[in-house]
C-alpha cells in the first residue's frame, strides 16, 4: 500500500541547523536554570530543538543561538530568541517565536594595564 504523504502547511521556509542552544523556560511565573541543548531546524516564525526535558504547551522560553557567523573575527554573532511552546514530546519541542534578534558581541581590544 502507498503511503500518503501530507503537503507542509509551514507558513515559511524552514532551514535545517544542527546548533547548540542554551535555553530557559518561564512556567507559571517561575524562571529556570538555563539549560542546553540543540536546534533541528529554524525558520522566521519558529523553532524545533531537541533537549533533555519536555515542556507545557504555551510555556515562554528565552534562546541564546551560537551563530555560525562572526562579524569580524573578533565579534561572535547570536541569535536571541523567545516564543511560546507549541509542543513538546519526549526530547523535541517547538516553539513558535515572538520575537528575535541578533547580538553582535563587542569586545573592544584595550591593552593590559591601559586603565586606572
Amino acid at each position: 500500500m502507498k503511503k500518503m504523504t501530507q503537503p507542509d502547511r509551514r507558513e515559511k521556509r524552514r532551514f535545517d541547523l544542527a546548533l547548540p542552544v542554551h535555553f530557559r523556560a518561564n512556567i507559571d511565573g517561575a524562571t529556570s536554570r538555563w539549560g542546553i541543548g540543540t536546534i533541528q531546524d529554524i525558520s522566521s516564525g519558529g523553532i524545533s530543538f531537541r533537549c533533555r526535558r519536555e515542556f507545557p504547551t504555551g510555556a515562554r522560553l528565552e534562546m541564546i543561538i551560537d551563530w555560525p557567523a562572526a562579524r569580524t573575527d573578533r565579534n561572535p554573532v547570536s541569535h536571541h530568541a523567545s516564543g511560546l511552546v507549541l509542543r513538546s514530546r519526549g526530547t523535541k519541542t517547538a516553539l513558535r517565536l515572538t520575537s528575535h534578534h541578533f547580538h553582535i558581541e563587542s569586545r573592544s581590544t584595550v591593552p593590559m594595564g591601559a586603565t586606572a
